[in-house]
C-alpha cells in the first residue's frame, strides 16, 4: 500500500500528504509517533514543525533542507508543514530528521514506496545527507516490535543494537539516498543479524580479578556474602587499604548477566548515549563510581527533561560511592528510597518518569577526616568531636539500609610481598552461584530473588532461629540499640551465611557472624 495520499482542497488543488512512523523516548521507553508531512501548503514564510517538538526537533527542518539538496534531490518550492503525533507528548532529539526528510520527498512525489507501513524510521541527518547514530535505539526497536511493525530502519552504527530484538527486521543505512533507494527497492539491503550468544561469550569477561588483592581475607568474605545475598556493604578503613580495588572486583563474583538483565541495562545506557557505538549489548555488570561532588539529580536522575542518573546506570550492577562521608548529607538521603524499592520516580509539572535502580551499594569511607583513626601505623590527628561530626554525615536511617559494615585494615608489608596464591574470582563466583541456586529454589518464580530482598513476612518464614541464636540476637539488639530494620538485616545476612555453608537451618555461628557485620551501628 502506498503511503503517498492525495486530497483536494476547496479550489480543486491537489493536497499531497505523506505519513510515516518514527519513535520518541519517554524516559527509557519508546513511544511510536506518526510523522505527517504536507508539502502543498502555501502562505507560510517558512516550513513548520508542530506536535510539541523540542529545540533539536525544530531545528531539524534546516538540516533536512541541506541534506535533501546535497543528496542530489530537488527541495520542494512549497513550504512544508510537519506534524508529529500524538501532539501531547514531548518530542526530543534529532531522531526525527530522517523520517521528516523522507516525508518531504514522498509528499513532493520525488519517490514512492509500498513498504512504509511496515517500518519505523529513525536517524539524524548530517548536512551532506549522511545518517548519524541516535540514542535509545534499543528502546525504539522494542517499541516497534510491540506495536506490530515488521521492521525498523536505523543508522548503520545502531543496527547491531536494534538487531538484539527478536522477530524484528533491522536495516542499517548510512545516507538519505540509501534510505530512499531501500524504500523504493527493498532487495538492495541485507538485514542486520547478530549472534547474542557469541557476544556474551566474547564481551562477558572482566579485566580485574580478586587475585590482584593481597590479604584482606575478612573483607573478601564480607563481599562474598554481599554478592550471594544481594546485600549492601560499607567498608571503613584508612587510605590505601584497598577499598577501591575490592569494590571494583565485586562485579566479577556476581552471577553473569542474564539476557533480560542485559537488555534492561542496555536500554538505560542507550537512552543517554553511553552505549559504545557499534556495540549491541552490555555483557558485564556495570560498576558506577560517581564523585562525591555529584549533585542529587546526577545521582537519582532528573533535569528539565528527565534523564536517568547514576543509580539507574548501576541497574543490575554496582554503585560504588567512595569517600561516602564526603557526599552532602541531603544527597545521600536521596538514595534511601531507591535502596528499598529498586526504582526511582522523577516527577515534574508535566510528566512523571520511573527508572529501574536495582543495584548493590558499595560504600567506602575513612574512619575520620585524616583517615587514620584506630590505625596502628600512623597517629590520628583528629579530635573526638571532629570524628563524630565526620561520621554523623551518614544518618542512622541510611546506615540501617546498609546490611554489612566491615573494617578494612591497612595491609602489612608481609602480606603485600607474599607470594602465596590468592583465591580467584572464578572460585568465589562458584560458591556464590551455588548459594544463589538455593535462594532461587526457596523463592520460586516470585519477585524476591535474593535474601536481601525478603519482606518482613518472608524473614519470619525463612529465618527461623534456634534458642542460642534467639538469645544472641536479643542481646545484640539490647546492647547496640539496633532498630527493627537492623534486626531484619541480621536475619537476612545470617540466612545468606547459612546458604553459603550449605546449612538448611540458621545456626548460632551464622547469627554471630551476621551481628559482627552490624557493629558500626553503635558508633553512628
Amino acid at each position: 500500500m502506498r503511503y503517498n495520499r492525495y486530497f483536494f482542497g476547496s479550489k480543486g488543488e491537489k493536497i499531497m500528504l505523506a505519513r510515516l512512523h518514527s519513535v520518541t523516548l519517554e524516559g527509557i521507553d519508546g513511544i511510536i509517533c506518526e510523522v505527517e508531512v504536507d508539502s502543498s501548503r502555501s502562505g507560510f514564510e517558512k516550513s513548520l514543525i508542530v506536535g510539541l517538538p523540542d529545540a533539536a526537533v525544530k531545528e531539524s527542518i534546516e538540516r533536512v533542507r541541506s541534506a535533501i539538496t546535497n543528496s542530489g534531490y530537488k527541495y520542494p518550492k512549497n513550504q512544508s508543514l510537519v506534524n508529529l503525533a500524538p501532539a501531547d507528548i514531548k518530542k526530543e532529539g534529532p531522531a526525527f530528521d530522517l523520517p521528516i526528510a523522507l516525508g518531504i520527498l514522498l509528499s513532493s512525489e520525488i519517490f514512492a514506496s509500498t513498504i512504509l507501513n511496515d517500518y519505523v524510521i529513525v536517524g539524524e541527518l548530517a548536512l551532506d545527507g549522511r545518517v548519524r547514530a541516535v540514542n535509545g535505539v534499543l528502546s525504539m526497536a522494542t517499541a516497534a516490535k510491540q506495536a506490530g511493525f515488521a521492521g525498523i530502519i536505523v543508522p548503520i552504527e545502531n543496527a547491531a543494537e536494534a538487531a538484539v530484538v527478536d522477530d524484528l527486521n533491522v536495516y542499517g543505512i548510512d545516507s538519505l539516498k540509501q534510505a530512499v533507494d531501500f524504500l523504493s527497492n527493498p532487495t538492495i539491503l541485507e538485514q542486520t543479524v547478530i549472534d547474542i550468544d557469541e557476544i556474551f561469550k566474547i564481551q562477558s569477561r572482566y579485566d580485574v580479578d580478586f587475585t590482584d588483592v593481597k590479604g584482606q581475607e575478612s573483607v573478601k568474605r564480607a563481599l562474598t556474602i554481599a554478592a550471594t545475598g544481594g546485600h549492601n556493604i560499607l567498608m571503613i578503613g584508612p587510605p590505601g587499604a584497598g577499598k577501591t580495588m575490592l569494590a571494583q572486583r565485586l562485579a566479577t563474583i556476581l552471577p553473569p548477566l542474564s539476557l533480560n538483565e542485559s537488555l534492561e541495562t542496555t536500554q538505560i545506557y542507550s537512552s543517554v548515549g553511553l552505549l559504545t557505538k557499534g556495540k549491541a549489548l552490555l555483557a558485564t555488570r556495570p560498576v558506577r563510581r560517581p564523585h562525591h561532588t555529584a549533585s542529587g539529580p546526577a545521582l537519582v536522575g532528573g533535569g528539565t527533561n528527565p534523564k536517568p542518573g547514576e543509580l539507574s546506570l548501576a541497574h543490575h550492577g554496582i554503585l560504588f560511592l567512595d569517600e561516602f562521608a564526603e557526599f552532602p548529607r541531603y544527597v545521600l538521603e536521596m538514595i534511601r528510597q531507591p535502596l528499598e524499592d529498586g526504582t526511582i520516580t522523577v516527577s515534574r509539572a508535566k510528566r512523571t518518569v520511573t527508572y529501574p535502580a536495582q543495584f548493590i551499594l558499595v560504600a567506602a569511607c575513612n574512619p575520620c577526616p585524616c583517615g587514620y583513626s584506630g590505625s596502628s601505623f600512623r597517629r590520628c590527628k583528629c579530635t573526638p568531636n571532629q570524628i563524630e561530626r565526620y561520621m554523623s554525615k551518614i544518618s542512622g536511617p541510611l546506615m540501617d539500609r546498609i546490611d554489612i559494615h566491615i573494617d578494612v585494615p591497612a595491609v602489612t608489608f608481609s602480606k603485600l610481598r607474599s607470594k602465596s596464591n590468592q583465591i580467584d574470582s572464578a572460585a568465589i563466583r562458584k560458591n556464590v552461584l551455588r548459594a544463589r541456586a538455593i535462594q532461587a529454589a526457596r523463592f520460586g518464580n516470585g519477585k524476591t530473588t535474593t535474601n536481601a530482598a525478603m519482606s518482613h513476612k518472608q524473614v519470619e518464614k525463612f529465618c527461623i532461629l534456634d534458642s542460642a541464636g534467639e538469645m544472641m540476637l536479643k542481646q545484640a539488639m539490647s546492647e547496640f540499640g539496633l532498630s527493627a530494620r537492623a534486626h531484619d538485616k541480621i536475619c537476612k545476612i545470617s540466612r545468606t551465611i547459612a546458604d553459603l555453608s550449605g546449612a538448611e537451618n540458621i545456626q548460632s555461628e551464622h547469627i554471630a557472624e551476621a551481628i559482627s557485620y552490624r557493629k558500626l551501628d553503635r558508633k553512628l
